[in-house]
């Protein structure tokens, strides 16, 4: 079976970046098409990956997340289940949480692994790949999206 890339990171569901992701590579994992080197990093198989991040800033049990994504339907409607009976999304929080995903590894503690990342990849030369999502978009084939706060 072939292997497909999930959605960036940049998508918005409800306007918080990365769940759509975090979603996709569920879907494509349990379908087998998820690509071999991102099965290590789904939800807490490694506590530093963006999986286990979302989880734990948005307070989502994991496998909650895997068994309501795998019912099927769109990212939009498993984060309504999920959120349901909270109170509404505090802007604050979404803003936070979008800035800290989109920027992680530049000039913060993840900055020598997206250095190491790059010169794993032979990009060590690219300015523009600058964050751990930006690796993503290079490796995904997209070009890295500047992050306007």
């Amino acid at each position: 079976m072939s292997t497909q890339f999930p959605v960036s990171d940049h998508v918005k569901t409800r306007g918080i970046v990365y769940f759509a992701r975090m979603v996709d590579k569920i879907r494509l994992h349990a379908a087998g098409q998820l690509p071999a080197a991102y099965i290590g990093h789904l939800g807490f198989a490694d506590n530093t990956s963006f999986d286990a991040r979302c989880c734990r800033f948005w307070g989502l049990d994991y496998e909650q997340v895997k068994a309501r994504t795998l019912k099927g339907g769109t990212a939009e409607e498993i984060f309504d289940d999920l959120f349901a009976g909270r109170p509404p999304l505090n802007v604050e929080q979404v803003f936070v949480w979008n800035l800290f995903l989109l920027k992680r590894g530049w000039r913060d503690s993840g900055t020598p692994g997206v250095v190491a990342e790059k010169a794993s990849a032979g990009i060590g030369h690219r300015a523009d790949v600058q964050t751990y999502v930006d690796i993503h978009d290079f490796e995904e084939g997209r070009e890295p999206q500047a992050v306007l706060g």
